[in-house]
């Protein structure tokens, strides 16, 4: 249960409506106390002559707060109407899957409630405005901070603007994935524990789940914790974010006990969207920028250079981290292994598909070649760099198979040759040409 509250939680932070249902319920809990207040406290006759309360009569308070709501109710529909066909346009070039950074995105969310939330204020407080006939009641502080809220809709609507005309920018975009690339690095905190063998799950039993869907959470504790107390070792065959297809193994189980099926169930959380392993999905992202850059329609190499000097710096912080394997030990057995992703499968997700993509485009080519140089004059240990040079061997490979200039694919094997001497050498061969 721990998995699915997890879960509730992530889709109402996640949910576009969440933080402006709440300014609206704000709205209608304002305008209540505010009316109260006015019907509890008479006004003092000096502060009735100040300029910031407002003095008119019925008539001119209906006009007044009639003018708020349709005017913040009319601007909302037309400014997030735009901002939809804006946000399409940019879908485009950079992928609908970034989409959700712009529905999730605090800024915007902020900006509808303020609207919707000072629509429904001035629309519960105008109800209450009465003339003479009706006995005669209006709601002079509340009104005027109504107005009050009206100037703080202009402000947020000229902030709003600036703020989307940057965010569709395809840099901003890139910075912002790249923060959340860093973020889950930093995170990243693991210590070297080690899993069973292979052969250990030979004859252990398999766990199905009968729905379908993409793995978002995993109560890697409480699953721990329920697999000590039966003393038996869980095995997942799907890691965070993978899709976990109907009636297929999720996991291996030994010794089999009673209560595997639910424990399971209750410990993972399954969801229509991909979502549960923060580095894994945001490389995805910044991958998915640099590769529709790279297609015939866009054309744009500048962006997946862009793209490829992010991905470089995250494998620069990774120096001397130990990526987790998702092993949870509970009196020095093993009792759980997640499937986690290690350095050769991160590698592999950053730089194969662009590279794959860019075998026509020798200035992306030559770019990953210099960042796996840069990553290398950092890292010493001898695995990753291995992994290195394995994928300068492939942009190589894809080099000779493509139709680029003999000077280029001249160039490609200096940057190459460049990185072979900075793994023996250190950074004292990148201040050498790549010529030499």
């Amino acid at each position: 249960m721990v998995a699915r509250y997890h879960k509730l939680i992530d889709d109402l932070l996640e949910a576009f409506w969440f933080i402006p249902a709440l300014m609206l319920l704000g709205g209608v809990a304002l305008s209540f106390a505010m009316v109260q207040f006015d019907h509890a406290f008479e006004i003092p006759e000096r502060l009735q002559e100040s300029a910031w309360i407002f003095r008119g009569g019925p008539t001119g308070a209906r006009a007044v707060l009639g003018a708020i709501a349709s005017s913040t109710i009319a601007v909302v529909g037309t400014v997030f109407s735009i901002t939809i066909a804006a946000l399409s346009l940019a879908s485009g070039q950079m992928g609908p899957r970034l989409l959700q950074n712009f529905t999730r995105d605090r800024g915007n969310q902020l900006t509808f409630g303020v609207f919707i939330g000072t629509f429904v204020y001035a629309l519960l407080v105008l109800r209450t405005v009465r003339s003479p006939s009706e006995g005669q009641f209006i709601p002079h502080v509340a009104l005027s901070l109504a107005i009050l809220l009206a100037f703080i809709c202009v402000a947020t609507l000229v902030w709003f603007v600036a703020h989307m005309a940057e965010r569709i920018n395809v840099d901003t975009v890139i910075d912002l994935v790249s923060d959340d690339v860093d973020a889950a690095i930093k995170r990243i905190d693991a210590e070297p524990t080690a899993a069973p063998s292979d052969a250990f799950w030979s004859d252990a039993a398999p766990i199905v789940r009968k729905r379908s869907g993409y793995l978002q959470h995993i109560d890697e504790g409480g699953l721990a914790d329920w697999a000590s107390e039966h003393g038996t070792s869980i095995r997942l065959l799907n890691g965070p974010g993978s899709f976990v297809s109907p009636n297929a193994p999720i996991a291996l189980i030994k010794p089999m006990v009673d209560g595997a099926e639910d424990a399971i169930e209750d410990a993972t959380a399954l969801g229509t969207k991909r979502r549960g392993d923060d580095l894994r999905l945001s490389i995805a992202q910044l991958v998915e920028v640099a590769v529709r850059a790279l297609s015939a329609g866009i054309n744009d190499p500048h962006t997946a250079i862009g793209v490829l000097d992010r991905l470089g710096s995250a494998l620069c912080e990774l120096v001397g981290k130990e990526l987790p394997n998702g092993v949870s030990t509970r009196e020095d057995k093993a009792v759980l292994v997640v499937p986690k992703m290690n350095y050769d499968e991160l590698v592999e997700a950053m730089l194969q598909t662009i590279r794959q993509n860019a075998s026509s485009q020798p200035s992306v080519q030559r770019k990953i070649l210099q960042v796996l140089a840069t990553v290398a004059s950092c890292e010493r240990d001898a695995h990753r760099t291995a992994t290195l040079q394995r994928h300068a061997d492939l942009v190589i490979a894809d080099a000779h198979r493509g139709s680029i200039a003999q000077c280029d694919l001249e160039e490609l094997e200096r940057e190459r040759t460049r990185l072979s001497a900075v793994v023996d050498q250190g950074a004292y061969a990148l201040i050498r040409p790549a010529a030499q």
